[in-house]
């Protein structure tokens, strides 16, 4: 069985039963100018995973094991926003640089360029910080008999630790990248990365992707 040199153990992985979920690679999130950027955060600590990433998929498309991409956003409308999260993140739904913030439909709700998604991909939207909370990517894992997920994409502490503390409750077994990962606050990343891997692997285990590269290529 596949094996990758991962903490807090070796990670084992079926190459039938495993999918790749790419969390929340969206133009508001990553690019200059963006959302992300407008509440005064540094873009670049999120885009230093596009390079990564972008390689992670090349070696995955090239494989038959399924690619899952999410987006956080709201409809125009807003019903499916709840009231606290638009309390505390008024700026969602107003007109920013990319079009109305997280808001389905808009350039800067979809992924970057660098990273959009094959027409054979799935893309999940959510409207809230885990990808299970209000979609059906649970009915989409249990059809391709997934049990193991790699995980990647922003930001670590919030959409990457809220999915993989789901996945957990779920049965899954979450591989994090830790390259592939990024976060706004490098002191976050380096927290949120230990607590996954903490007691013996608590919420799943992490490494680094070139291990899961070199596993999948042989």
């Amino acid at each position: 069985m596949p094996t990758v040199d991962a903490k807090p153990t070796p990670f084992e992985f079926d190459l039938d039963t495993t999918a790749l979920l790419v969390i929340d690679m969206q133009r508001d999130f990553l690019l200059p100018g963006g959302f992300g950027e407008s509440l005064g955060n540094d873009v670049a600590q999120l885009r230093r995973t596009i390079g990564p990433l972008g390689e992670l998929l090349k070696a995955w498309r090239a494989t038959n094991m399924p690619i899952i991409h999410t987006r956080e956003g709201h409809k125009p409308d807003l019903s499916d926003c709840p009231p606290a999260k638009l309390k505390r993140g008024p700026m969602i739904g107003q007109t920013g640089n990319f079009g109305r913030i997280l808001i389905q439909g808009e350039y800067g709700h979809d992924i970057i360029d660098e990273l959009q998604p094959l027409p054979n991909e799935t893309v999940v939207d959510k409207p809230g910080k885990g990808a299970f909370y209000a979609t059906d990517l649970q009915e989409i894992l249990e059809k391709s008999n997934t049990k193991s997920l790699v995980v990647t994409g922003v930001t670590t502490e919030v959409c990457v630790h809220t999915t993989v503390r789901e996945a957990n409750d779920r049965g899954y077994e979450c591989l994090v990248l830790a390259d592939c990962v990024g976060s706004y606050f490098p002191e976050f990343q380096q927290a949120g990365l230990r607590m996954i891997a903490a007691q013996g692997g608590i919420f799943g285990w992490v490494a680094e992707s070139p291990a899961l590269i070199e596993e999948i290529a042989r």
